[in-house]
């Protein structure tokens, strides 16, 4: 079969459920490794701060090369691309494997400091993967499916949610960190082996520009796409400020949750918040997201704020694991209705491009919290919220005082700031009707309607490419 032509639509589904399976075991073994390594740095160290500088090493890649695996997604064999970021994320897990391998043998005494460079090669390798991923999937699905196919992966990430807290906990005791680490290299390398067994597809050569093109020229192409059309900049404004409030959430729970209990309470708080995002995936892979994507993300983001208020009340297990369960509740549906406008709306032949621009303004928010994060909670926030401090006597007589109520009150700042971005949202004209001004990149032709190749397609087939005459090119 030509890999540069459309698959039959059930043989692209099966492609894409077979993929789908190798990042869903993967996912599940980094969520064991993301746990017991993130709760072990954070014993290490005692401070949030060195806490937040894991998550720094973890997105600083993505920001300085997300714009280069864009450009390698529209131009080289995707299927490799994500191979080659699986093998290179798990030899990356071996590393840290080997970390701790080498102090219990007695060779060292481990810091923080000795997981950065591991923790930075991994994350440059997801880099590499996650454009030639995005690219490919508007090539693979139906359209009517493409909200469905975003629930998937969500439900991937929720699930690793739920079983990692409580299999790494179950497992710290038997087979230790070095067996958690070992377990999550072999994930990658089942991910790695469904890539060998298929074919993805990519846009024909005429789809892009004739002729050797520079990084530059290409970069250039796919902002000036973004920015030609006001509508996709207010969306990627209205995300990124989300990714900078959820960042900042998940930097901080942690700490909130410590300031007031144990790590065996947080293990069923985590569990519990991703049975809550288990369950808005699974919603979405069977729903796809509301008719009108916009105002699904301006109603889902509304609760989401919502919900980050409940940070004020006294703090108790019960409360924090409903709270992040029902904030993880809305990631899959705020995901599928923002993804499925961009893979809609912009050329297969752009797709890698764009997407990596996305996720280099998406993680400038988390490598800006990791950076600010931890020093806003530890150097002003909490000082000013300790019996004694300066908003002990205003704010604290309304949210407390103590350890962890300086974490709250940032959570109630979170939250104002989201609804906030909600109602500029919906006070923008452009980005309130972008589903509307936009033209389709990606129609869906009507049942038996002839193709270009003069063959019948049915709506499920997988949406045509787009091509240099279309309107958006």
């Amino acid at each position: 079969m030509n890999p540069q032509a459309p698959s039959p639509p059930g043989h692209s589904m099966r492609t894409f459920g077979t993929v789908w399976l190798g990042q869903f075991i993967s996912m599940l073994g980094s969520g064991l490794t993301n746990f017991a390594l993130g709760a072990y740095v954070y014993e290490l160290s005692g401070s949030v701060t060195r806490f937040a500088l894991i998550y720094f090493f973890s997105t600083l890649p993505t920001v300085l090369l997300s714009p280069l695996t864009g450009v390698l997604a529209d131009r080289w064999d995707r299927r490799k691309l994500i191979l080659l970021g699986n093998v290179g994320s798990g030899f990356s897990i071996f590393l840290i494997w080997l970390l701790f391998a080498g102090r219990d043998a007695g060779y060292w005494t481990l810091q923080t400091g000795y997981f950065y460079g591991p923790i930075f090669l991994g994350s440059a390798c997801s880099t590499l993967s996650f454009p030639a991923w995005s690219a490919t999937v508007p090539l693979l699905v139906p359209r009517k499916h493409l909200g469905r196919a975003t629930g998937m992966t969500e439900l991937s990430s929720a699930f690793s949610l739920i079983a990692g807290p409580l299999l790494a906990t179950a497992l710290l005791g038997t087979i230790g960190m070095r067996g958690i680490l070992l377990l999550d290299a072999v994930s990658y390398v089942f991910a790695a082996g469904t890539l060998l067994v298929v074919r993805l597809p990519t846009p024909p050569r005429g789809a892009g520009p004739a002729g050797p093109r520079s990084l530059t020229a290409d970069l250039v192409e796919a902002w000036r796409f973004v920015r030609e059309r006001p509508g996709l900049v207010g969306l990627l404004v209205f995300i990124s400020a989300s990714a900078f409030i959820v960042a900042m959430v998940m930097l901080l729970i942690n700490p909130l949750v410590l300031a007031f209990t144990d790590i065996h309470s947080l293990k069923w708080i985590a569990s519990i918040a991703g049975m809550g995002g288990l369950t808005g995936g699974i919603v979405t892979s069977l729903w796809g997201g509301p008719r009108r994507r916009i105002l699904g993300l301006a109603l889902i983001s509304t609760l989401g704020g919502l919900v980050l208020l409940l940070a004020a009340l006294p703090p108790s297990v019960p409360l924090i694991a409903v709270a992040a369960a029902t904030f993880l509740f809305t990631f899959p549906l705020i995901q599928a209705s923002q993804q499925f406008i961009w893979q809609t709306k912009v050329p297969p032949a752009l797709q890698g491009r764009v997407a990596a621009l996305r996720r280099v303004v998406f993680q400038s928010m988390t490598l800006l919290v990791s950076l600010v994060g931890g020093i806003l909670a530890d150097r002003f926030f909490e000082p000013w919220m300790a019996p004694g401090g300066a908003l002990a006597d205003s704010v604290g007589r309304v949210i407390g005082t103590g350890q962890g109520r300086g974490v709250a009150l940032m959570f109630v700042m979170l939250s104002l700031l989201l609804l906030t971005n909600v109602l500029v949202l919906w006070l923008s004209p452009r980005l309130r009707n972008v589903e509307t001004e936009l033209p389709d990149t990606l129609p869906t032709p009507p049942r038996g309607a002839p193709t270009p190749s003069t063959t019948t397609r049915n709506e499920d087939a997988p949406p045509p490419l787009a091509t240099p005459g279309s309107a958006e090119s």
